[in-house]
């Protein structure tokens, strides 16, 4: 059975249409000739996520994507995806892009992590952005974004 749920921490925010945007996440992995075991993505707080990211990570910094992977089978995913909203609105609005776009990029960014991309080194960060985008170029994505343009 696979399952791609959504939650919240410490804000209220769920993603509408959400049976459209698990359906093109869950593409994204059967693209890597992978399967869905079980992916929770969390919305939260930037308080949360910095809390989750000094705790486990020993990093005191903000960030916009955590994740946690609990793959046993490497065939079949399995993690813990947290994002910031607080930090997806201030990077939008940075970038000059609406939230729905930097929303589907970090939501990508996560899923990719557990398909096996690395951001750590310049080379690796290239491969994981030019994945990125190859993936928002996805009818569903692209489908999910337009549909709630302006709309969140």
């Amino acid at each position: 059975m696979t399952s791609i749920l959504f939650f919240s921490e410490e804000t209220d925010f769920q993603p509408p249409l959400s049976d459209l945007l698990k359906a093109w996440l869950q593409e994204v992995v059967q693209g890597a000739g992978k399967e869905v075991k079980q992916l929770h993505f969390i919305f939260c707080s930037d308080a949360y996520l910095h809390g989750l990211n000094q705790r486990y990570l020993q990093h005191d910094t903000l960030t916009d994507v955590i994740t946690f992977d609990y793959t046993e089978d490497t065939m079949k995913l399995e993690g813990d995806i947290y994002i910031s909203i607080d930090t997806v609105r201030v990077n939008a609005q940075t970038l000059g892009i609406t939230f729905v776009e930097e929303l589907c990029r970090v939501l990508v960014h996560g899923v990719l992590h557990l398909i096996g991309y690395d951001d750590k080194e310049e080379a690796a960060r290239a491969r994981m952005r030019q994945e990125e985008n190859r993936c928002l170029a996805m009818p569903q994505s692209v489908a999910w974004r337009e549909k709630n343009k302006g709309s969140i």
